[in-house]
């Protein structure tokens, strides 16, 4: 039962760190353009 005082805390400060995160990514529009980084690997560089 002591474990869960230890275990309970840890955890939901795992989560907040993980929900601080994903909103920062939200804020620095790090899902913006989805579409543009798939078919930027598939599209061969021209070469000069």
């Amino acid at each position: 039962m002591n474990v869960l005082l230890i275990l309970i805390p840890v955890s939901l400060i795992l989560a907040a760190c993980g929900l601080v995160a994903f909103v920062w990514t939200l804020h620095s529009h790090q899902y913006d353009d989805l579409d543009g980084d798939a078919w930027r690997i598939l599209v061969e560089d021209e070469e000069p």
